[in-house]
């Protein structure tokens, strides 16, 4: 353990917005990109830019920045019309992608995990309904987890809850408490945030959607992409024919790699009255080829994505990526 002068020290040398962040007790600001066309066509530039101080002052608004997500686009003069892309830093995030990339991960862990808190000194004994025991291997010592749901769903519940800051619905009032009159701000259920995932991988990046979001409506979209020539297909559409005014709308797809499919799914929500400033993107593993084509088709679109990987292979597979998510999701 590291002596009081050491940690001192330590803190002392640490980034400027690290230091203010500790000191108030508050987590390091999200990574935000302005996708330029440079930025796009060099993967290099994809690696999350050095952070801001936390009261430095304005860069261009071609600069990578880093700050809260909604800060940060309140503050950009062209992020009204300039897609924004997010790439959250916190280290539950990193964790989850590097799961998901493991190729040792199997399915059970990747999208129904129960033991992947489990050291390799440790076995499953027993699993109960949302609940696992672990015994050491030399059965002397045994402990309790909680089952987690899936590492991509656990990804999703992070990413979501990223893409929701400043994002949702509020109603003010007052409640009494045990001891006095308070004024308290709850979420507007009336405006129930929509929610689309895009079959089949979505499914499980969405599956824990509705425990961070209070009220969401869910609809389902499936794509399927050909794997000749990479173009999407339209196979089940749930959407209504007309989505009301002013919806909140996050499109939920884990590989976001040559832009196909999440191109043709935002232009299905657009044909039904939601302009792109509506919508909010979440994945886990993203591409330059996907982004670019985004952000010259969606102007005002916010982006919420694990990692940014350099490059899509003619397979239309995203290189490292993680894989076929759909695929490893549920083991076919």
């Amino acid at each position: 353990m590291p002596s009081p002068a050491t940690a001192a020290a330590a803190a002392a040398s640490a980034p400027l917005h690290r230091r203010v962040c500790a000191r108030q007790h508050l987590p390091p600001a999200s990574r935000c990109f302005l996708p330029s066309r440079a930025v796009l066509n060099s993967a290099r530039l994809f690696t999350a830019p050095a952070p801001l101080p936390i009261h430095a002052p304005r860069v261009p608004p071609t600069a990578a920045r880093a700050a809260s997500p909604d800060a940060a686009a309140a503050r950009s003069p062209t992020s009204g019309g300039q897609m924004l892309v997010f790439v959250p830093p916190h280290p539950l995030i990193k964790h989850w992608v590097s799961v998901l990339r493991n190729e040792q991960t199997p399915c059970a862990i990747f999208s129904e995990c129960a033991s992947e808190w489990l050291s390799r000194s440790w076995i499953i004994g027993v699993i109960e309904p949302n609940r696992a025991v672990g015994i050491n291997c030399d059965f002397t010592e045994q402990f309790f987890i909680i089952v987690i749901e899936s590492a991509m769903a656990e990804l999703g519940r992070l990413l979501i809850y990223e893409a929701s800051r400043d994002w949702l619905p509020t109603i003010t009032g007052e409640i009494e408490t045990p001891v006095a009159v308070a004024s308290v701000e709850f979420i507007d259920p009336r405006e129930p945030i929509l929610v689309v995932p895009i079959l089949r991988a979505g499914l499980a990046l969405a599956e824990l959607a509705s425990s961070v979001l209070p009220a969401t409506k869910t609809y389902h979209l499936g794509l399927r992409r050909d794997e000749e020539t990479l173009q999407p297909s339209i196979y089940l559409n749930n959407l209504p024919d007309k989505i009301p005014e002013g919806s909140r709308v996050l499109v939920v797809d884990p590989m976001l790699a040559t832009g196909g499919t999440i191109v043709a799914a935002i232009d299905l929500l657009i044909e039904r009255g939601v302009t792109s400033k509506q919508i909010k993107v979440v994945s886990a593993v993203a591409a330059p080829p996907a982004l670019q084509k985004l952000n010259n088709k969606f102007p005002g679109l916010h982006v919420y994505t694990g990692i940014i990987d350099p490059e899509v292979n003619e397979k239309g597979f995203i290189i490292p990526g993680l894989g076929d998510a759909g695929d490893r999701s549920f083991a076919t």
